[in-house]
């Protein structure tokens, strides 16, 4: 099968890659989204080497239970072991043994064809399309923090960065939170944040220095934890969404100083994710900048990869 490989050091097309053993559910990708996670592999994050992509739509093309077969399905990313208590508490996610899809121990999306658990795997209604679809994951890792975190409507809430994550968080959010402030540089994306009743700066002022009850790092970048540090009230939150390979050393005195709570925040519950989708909650089709076939995966990578853009999707 043909399948992105990244060796961990460049990322090339493989024509002949071995498909995914028996075992588990097979699915057939028909399409996936490069997101942030991915670019930062590319640079070292994770020190993965394998088949990247983790964000997909497929069918469903063997399975032990007959009833998914040719079901169009998203899939939850981690593979736990079953038996740790971890799994046994429903945590997979946490688990120390885990394999997680285009990331770490599991070869991802970027394929034609993919393995799951069949636990893993969620079906979808006919009301989600399939360039809806590939945002379950990231929409997911967006609702996750209404999961971890009790929100009051009133809070004061900023969310640090416009991107594709950025925006999937504001609109999540946005659903049980009435002040939320969105600080972003890019004239285009913040219009879409403006449009869908979101404010917007592009800098930081005086007046909003340690004034936010909680704080959403999503800026993909060092300096957006330090802006995170900077807005949080005293004893206020902050919550981690940003993946950055980074070797630098941050100064974390200020968090110390003011009594800040960090909340890293991963991945999150599907099913949310795919409701809000499916009732039009939610609405993702302003984010999708391109669409490639997986073989002008350069292209689509280095338009990924461009100051500005949104999502890119490709199509297996």
């Amino acid at each position: 099968m043909k399948a992105l490989y990244f060796d961990g050091k460049s990322l090339t097309m493989n024509a002949d890659y071995p498909k995914p053993k028996s075992g588990e559910t097979l699915i057939k990708v028909t399409m996936s989204g490069i997101c942030g996670t991915d670019l930062e592999i590319l640079k070292g994050y994770m020190s993965y080497s394998g088949v990247l992509g983790h964000e997909f739509v497929g069918i469903v093309e063997d399975s032990d239970n007959k009833d998914l077969i040719g079901k169009r399905i998203v899939g939850e990313i981690n593979a736990g072991c079953k038996k740790c208590p971890s799994c046994l508490s429903g945590l997979e996610r946490h688990c120390q043994n885990r394999t997680v899809l285009g990331i770490y121990k599991r070869d991802g999306a970027f394929a034609e064809y993919i393995s799951l658990p069949e636990e893993n795997i969620h079906v979808l209604p006919d009301s989600v399309s399939d360039k809806q679809a590939v945002f379950v994951e990231p929409l997911a890792a967006a609702f996750e923090i209404t999961e971890q975190l009790h929100l009051e409507p009133n809070w004061k809430i900023a969310i640090l960065g416009d991107g594709r994550l950025a925006q999937l968080v504001a609109r999540a959010l946005k659903l049980s939170c009435h002040d939320i402030t969105c600080f972003g540089h890019h004239e285009r994306k913040t219009a879409l944040l403006q449009k869908i009743g979101i404010k917007t700066k592009s800098a930081i002022a005086n007046s909003d220095e340690h004034a936010f009850d909680v704080v959403v790092e999503a800026t993909g970048s060092e300096s957006g934890f330090l802006d995170a540090m900077r807005l949080a009230r005293p004893r206020g939150t902050v919550v981690l969404k940003s993946t950055i390979a980074s070797q630098n050393k941050l100064d974390l005195s200020p968090a110390i100083i003011n009594e800040i709570t960090f909340v890293g925040s991963r991945c999150g519950p599907f099913r949310p994710a795919i409701n809000a989708l499916a009732t039009g909650l939610v609405s993702v089709d302003d984010l999708i900048d391109a669409i490639y076939p997986i073989d002008k995966y350069v292209q689509a990578f280095e338009h990924a990869g461009k100051p500005g853009v949104l999502k890119i999707l490709l199509e297996s």
